[in-house]
């Protein structure tokens, strides 16, 4: 064996440096292809990311603005809807139709007043106007009914720049018009909600109420999203509703169109606001709920979303910074992604080549230095045909007989180990648990019982007069008695249950899931089996046999040793009361034990 190690030795030697310079030299060739990859894939990767962050951000914004128009949409209508429907039933009302036919006559007046007063409570700006045609009386009352009893205000003048919005809004024709005005001589900026009044083809007047401007640009116009400005204009592209109400386009209805302030004229070329148009006439006579495109304001490309409030004659547009809606750091994953595909490319190359050519080397580097160090236990196999699994399958040859023979001693010495350890834990006259056996498993349950929460509660008997059957009958029957009542014990314990020889004729018992009264029924159980049949002793005699039981419900703080010294006391207790018994610790009683027969 000598030489062979020897031998092998020095072949392992040899075989190690070529290993080694065949690393060394493929290490360096693989280095070189990597850094050829990586240039080949970094080039591409990079334009492609280049134009997955531009397509993105254009996708992203898109999608942002459509439901950005949809949520300004719904705002608006949720803000108006409800104020335009009572309008228009405020216009249909008989008692406003009968005054604005005879508003001379007292008892319509005072009717027709009464039915506004009541209109004015549900509407939300508790307000009201009315313009009665034929006289042009405007009567008005606020939130704090500071008109009452002088409702009406002025007398409109066809004249008066100031009232053209009445004659303009009458020329639109029948239904609810908004246009946004500020009434000098009110004092109020509103959003006004203009409702026909008529009787048959007759105009009788115009009658409605406002919504404060300020809470309707808080509530609807403002966003609170940087980078994005909701407006609101009317057919004409006039400005109704913007957060900076100076761009607000007052009085629109009476204004001629170069006169207006328009959304147009945010609009940096001629050819975005024919594309701006465009958009506003296809999403109003298509079903197209939004139209979007990037248009030039202030000298930036900005999205522009527009949709359509067939309800109020509006447009709602939104304007938006994509750059500042859609974070670049969002596409920091994706760049990390391009990366990751580059790096992946050159690390799949790195790894293949490892597991192909540099991990069989190594392992046969490591089988050669095992060989030279004397070490025949492992050799790894290497299934390739090429002259790397050539080399390596003949190192496993030559250790291969070696490792069987270490293989099957390591073997027999484990399995006599694991049968020494079971002796070490077991009585061999009947095979349970003997003391240093039944000790670890108690250990191990009273652990559990702190874990789990559950009682235990432990036994220990002996034979009654076991010394007189040894003497009269023969050591050799008290061997048969034992390995009975170990049989008879084992048999009316339950899954969780353990039973141990603590020594010559005593047993111990220890009752998982344990409580009082189940400690008491083991005890009976315990005693009925012991003295239940007889037992045939190798003579061909018969002999019943008895035992005392001594028991003890195991208290927080119990270990083995105090648990197993008050069963004892218990046992020893039960003894003295005439054996064949049970008697239970009872520690209440400062270590004196409280007995009871089971019959």
């Amino acid at each position: 064996m000598g030489r062979v190690g020897t031998g092998a030795t020095m072949l392992g030697m040899g075989l190690r440096r070529a290993c080694e310079s065949l690393q060394n030299t493929l290490r360096l060739r693989v280095l070189v292809s990597i850094l050829a990859i990586f240039a080949a894939v970094a080039i591409p990767a990079a334009l492609c990311f280049g134009w997955i962050v531009s397509h993105t951000s254009d996708k992203l914004g898109r999608l942002y603005a459509e439901k950005q128009v949809l949520y300004d949409r719904h705002r608006a209508l949720e803000a108006l809807r409800r104020e335009i429907a009572l309008a228009q039933t405020l216009a249909r009302s008989p008692s406003i139709l009968e005054w604005a036919k005879g508003e001379e006559d007292e008892l319509r007046r005072k009717h027709g007043l009464a039915e506004l007063e009541h209109f004015r409570q549900t509407f939300q700006d508790r307000s009201y106007f009315l313009v009665i045609d034929s006289s042009g009386h405007y009567y008005f009352n606020d939130r704090d009914n500071s008109y009452a009893g002088q409702e009406l205000r002025y007398t409109l003048n066809p004249e008066s720049e100031r009232d053209r919005w009445y004659y303009s809004t009458l020329a639109l024709g029948s239904g609810c018009h908004l246009n946004v005005n500020n009434d000098e001589e009110l004092g109020v900026t509103k959003v006004w909600i203009n409702c026909l009044l008529t009787s048959g083809d007759r105009v009788l007047g115009l009658i409605g109420t406002g919504i404060d401007l300020t809470a309707f640009l808080r509530d609807v116009v403002n966003t609170d999203q940087p980078g994005v400005e909701t407006i609101f204009v009317d057919s004409n592209g006039a400005v109704q509703a913007i957060l900076d109400p100076n761009r607000i386009d007052f009085h629109s209805l009476a204004k001629s169109a170069d006169a207006r302030k328009t959304i147009y004229q945010l609009i940096d070329n001629d050819k975005d606001r024919q594309r701006l148009a465009a958009m506003l006439t296809r999403v109003s006579a298509t079903d197209a709920a939004v139209e979007t495109e990037f248009l030039g304001i202030d000298g930036r490309r900005l999205l522009v979303g527009v949709g359509h409030l067939p309800q109020l004659g509006w447009y709602n547009v939104t304007v938006m910074d994509v750059d500042a809606i859609v974070d670049r750091g969002l596409f920091l994953p994706l760049g990390l992604l391009m990366a990751l595909v580059v790096t992946a490319a050159a690390v799949l190359v790195t790894l293949l080549f490892k597991r192909i050519v540099l991990d069989r080397i190594e392992k046969a580097e490591r089988a050669v230095a095992r060989v030279e160090a004397g070490d025949f236990t492992v050799v790894e196999n290497d299934e390739g045909r090429d002259e790397i699994g050539r080399l390596a399958r003949a190192l496993a040859r030559m250790a291969g007989a070696v490792r069987d023979q270490t293989t099957t001693l390591e073997n027999t010495v484990r399995e006599r180990t694991l049968q020494l350890q079971a002796m070490a834990d077991r009585d061999p006259l009947t095979g349970i648990l003997n003391r240093r056996g039944f000790g670890n498993v108690m250990a191990q349950r009273l652990e559990s019982a702190k874990r789990e929460d559950f009682g235990l509660g432990l036994l220990v008997l002996d034979i009654d007069r076991f010394k007189t059957i040894n003497d009269t009958k023969g050591h050799a029957a008290g061997d048969v008695v034992i390995r009975e009542v170990a049989h008879r014990l084992q048999s009316v314990l339950q899954e969780d249950d353990v039973c141990g020889r603590w020594g010559g004729d005593e047993f111990i018992l220890l009752l998982c899931h344990c409580d009082g009264p189940r400690l008491a029924s083991a005890g009976a159980t315990i005693l009925d089996a012991i003295r239940g049949a007889s037992i045939l002793l190798p003579d061909g005699s018969r002999l019943r046999v008895t035992c005392s039981v001594g028991g003890h419900l195991l208290t927080a703080g119990d270990d083995i040793d105090v648990a197993a010294h008050h069963a004892d006391v218990a046992l020893y207790a039960a003894k003295r009361a005439g054996r064949n018994r049970y008697v239970l610790f009872d520690a209440a009683q400062t270590g004196q034990s409280e007995g009871f027969r089971v019959a």
